[in-house]
């Protein structure tokens, strides 16, 4: 098990399933966040408080363990040449979380590597790559991919920590935060457990030091909270009946809500088709489990699960297939 800190273990639920070489309007709205969580990280270490700290902060600018150097990437731009530090929290969040894009890269990188080194991050074919149209093209687009075992055991000590009755430690308060920020918080929680959260939170403001601070203080960006909003929007849509089709109108945003495998067989049955559909993923390099069978399969891809259903794609000639819809949560 990695001991991670604040910043890497949110970056493994950030960056999960993100396009690796283009900046998205959702990867950029979870980099301000992990740079946010960097912040966060040296405020829970006392980094940030005292003078003595603030001096030795300004002087080597978060140098240390060659694998914390995702820290200098955030704090260089934010100490050269200021002359007093001794800042309020909130004014190293804000900061923070308007780094330039160039910046924002640079930091991607230094932590993306840092994780890849210890085997916690890797760069695998897009899911979209499975798609119909960009696997007959041959279209290559690359995602990232947490390591299955400790995004697991992150995101339940989080759900579990949240969830239960007594008090959250200060890291799950901080990522409850981080989480509602970057709107990832859809991707750990159903609608149902999201009262719960709604419930934790307002507890929390009003008995956590910490959380009175940080909740209230908003850093979402206008137009990436609303493409977050949208695409949370067709998500729900879809669970409704008259909502079912909302995901395939609008592609372009998010196709990979969308992926259309097709199979080898018209009208094949159950067990042939979802043989040909792990065929296709696991050619691609995706770890798949098959939670639940029958006409609509359950399958958990990667990181996130997904229902398979039955679809067909009409034109001069019909090709038979399924849709991969997200499931949230795990």
């Amino acid at each position: 098990m990695a001991d991670l800190k604040l910043a890497e273990s949110f970056a493994l639920i950030a960056l999960n399933a993100q396009r690796s070489l283009e900046l998205t309007l959702a990867k950029k709205a979870a980099l301000r966040c992990m740079a946010a969580a960097v912040i966060l990280e040296l405020h829970l270490e006392g980094e940030l408080q005292h003078p003595e700290a603030q001096r030795s902060l300004k002087q080597d600018q978060a140098g240390g363990p060659q694998e914390w150097i995702y820290r200098k990437a955030v704090i260089e731009p934010l100490v050269n040449g200021k002359r007093e530090l001794n800042r309020e929290l909130l004014w190293w969040l804000h900061r923070a979380s308007r780094l330039s894009k160039g910046k924002l890269f640079r930091f991607e990188r230094s932590i993306a590597d840092s994780l890849e080194e210890r085997g916690l991050l890797e760069e695998i074919p897009h899911l979209l790559g499975c798609d119909l149209y960009f696997h007959s093209s041959g279209v290559s687009i690359k995602e990232y991919r947490s390591n299955l075992e400790e995004y697991a055991r992150i995101t339940e000590y989080l759900r579990a920590d949240v969830l239960e009755d007594g008090r959250a430690a200060e890291q799950s308060v901080c990522l409850l935060w981080l989480l509602r920020e970057s709107g990832c918080m859809h991707d750990l929680f159903s609608r149902n457990e999201l009262d719960q959260v709604t419930v934790k939170m307002v507890s929390l403001m009003q008995s956590d030091p910490l959380a009175k601070v940080l909740y209230p203080f908003r850093i979402r960006r206008g137009l990436e909270a609303a493409a977050k909003q949208f695409l949370q929007f067709k998500k729900h849509a879809v669970a409704t009946q008259t909502g079912s089709g909302v995901n395939f109108l609008f592609p372009i945003l998010e196709r990979s809500q969308a992926v259309f495998i097709d199979t080898e067989a018209m009208l094949s049955g159950p067990g042939t088709r979802l043989k040909d559909v792990l065929a296709r993923l696991e050619s691609k390099g995706h770890r798949v489990q098959v939670l639940r069978t029958g006409q609509v399969p359950l399958l958990k891809i990667d990181n996130l699960v997904y229902e398979a259903i039955p679809h067909a794609v009409y034109g001069r000639v019909p090709i038979h297939g399924v849709r991969l819809l997200p499931k949230h949560p795990v």
